[in-house]
């Protein structure tokens, strides 16, 4: 409700800046054109993760991994991450804090073993994994068609080390963190019991589809739309009760709507020229790294996509800066709460669930993380 709040005082601004003359109607449509595909994507994708874990896809994946791990507590906790970046990469960082952590926190209570290592992982690889594909973070969406103009292949061609960068150091400092509290065994819990065998079935089927759709060079709403079509459909029929407006991240599109519209108005109005001076316009390691520290900074202190919006003006000289940015927007935000979304969303699913975070140890350990993740993952876009 809060962050709703927030984007009707963005809308309102920009209507007021409209009104004033401080941006023209133009530019509204403009705007429009961009970001109609990213948020009928958010939605779409946001509807299929729903309704795919209801139907208990994620938690059926999770026992199963529990299975597989035979007892190891550390085989377990590496499956958990190889999960969490899936599902980052292919269904958003968003789906992996709302969706994933309660299913790996249950999955840690039921096998014995403490959650906060499993939780960690979660929100941690949610930002850091979120460099994958264009679909994996809105400010890829953004990005995507300034960065490259091969689409997905384009994408993955230049952030494929700095994803791989980023997302190898954040398990290696998730590790020494809770290693002591990784070793050992466990017995095995049942599996979870399945209460729709042909929901289950219809919402896994329709998850796989899509997944490498989301890849194929289609634009990502259109598999999205596709899929979530499908699984409302099937459950209309088999369970109609759980069809409600509520599956629709309605809070989310009013933020994101005025933040693109007050970002318009920024640079509109000439507000963004004093950023573009200060990052300067070189390509070099050094500059690559004042690039996404900027990004990391500014997403600590206010939030990523706004981070992105801000700085994207002057990042958007070559595509080696325009990764660095979504470097350090993206893998950035593990400091302050705030920083993303996502972390908000899961800080609001560990407590559902009765489970304290440390704060001043979260913002403790993102602070050490941090210039780790960023500046080794920018290293390899540096010419």
């Amino acid at each position: 409700m809060k962050l709703a709040i927030v984007g009707c005082c963005l809308v309102a601004v920009a209507v007021i800046a409209l009104l004033v003359g401080a941006m023209p109607w133009s530019e509204v449509a403009t705007i429009a054109d961009r970001v109609w595909p990213i948020l009928a994507f958010v939605v779409a994708v946001t509807v299929v993760a729903e309704l795919a874990a209801r139907a208990g896809v994620f938690d059926v994946v999770a026992g199963l991994l529990a299975r597989l791990a035979r007892g190891r507590t550390m085989v377990l906790w590496l499956f958990v991450v190889l999960l969490a970046v899936l599902a980052t990469a292919f269904l958003s960082l968003d789906t992996t804090a709302v969706l994933l952590t309660p299913v790996v926190v249950a999955v840690a209570r039921a096998n014995g073993l403490p959650p906060l290592p499993f939780a960690f992982a979660t929100v941690w690889l949610a930002n850091t994994a979120s460099l994958v594909l264009p679909v994996s973070n809105l400010t890829n969406l953004l990005a995507s068609e300034r960065l490259t103009d091969a689409g997905t292949a384009g994408f993955v061609s230049i952030m494929a080390a700095p994803a791989a960068v980023a997302i190898l150091v954040t398990v290696v400092i998730l590790w020494l963190r809770y290693r002591t509290r990784l070793r050992g065994t466990f017995d095995p819990a049942p599996l979870p019991r399945i209460a729709d065998r042909p929901l289950f079935t219809v919402a896994a089927v329709v998850v796989g589809v899509m997944m490498p759709l989301l890849v194929s060079g289609v634009e990502p709403w259109i598999p999205a739309s596709g899929a979530a079509v499908v699984l409302l459909v099937v459950f209309v029929w088999r369970s109609p009760r759980t069809i409600r407006v509520t599956l629709v991240p309605w809070s989310l599109l009013v933020f994101a709507s005025g933040l693109f519209l007050v970002a318009g108005v920024a640079e509109s109005s000439g507000l963004l020229d004093v950023v573009a001076g200060w990052l300067g316009s070189g390509d070099d390691l050094f500059s690559l790294w004042g690039v996404a520290g900027a990004g990391a900074i500014g997403a600590n202190l206010v939030n990523n996509l706004p981070a992105y919006l801000a700085l994207e003006p002057a990042a958007s000289g070559a595509p080696e800066r325009l990764a660095a940015l979504l470097v350090g927007v993206n893998a950035g935000p593990l400091i302050t709460p705030w920083a993303s979304l996502a972390t908000l969303l899961w800080y609001q699913r560990l407590s559902a669930d009765g489970i304290e975070v440390p704060w001043r140890r979260f913002i403790l350990w993102g602070a050490l993380a941090t210039p780790f993740v960023v500046l080794l993952a920018v290293v390899p876009l540096a010419r």
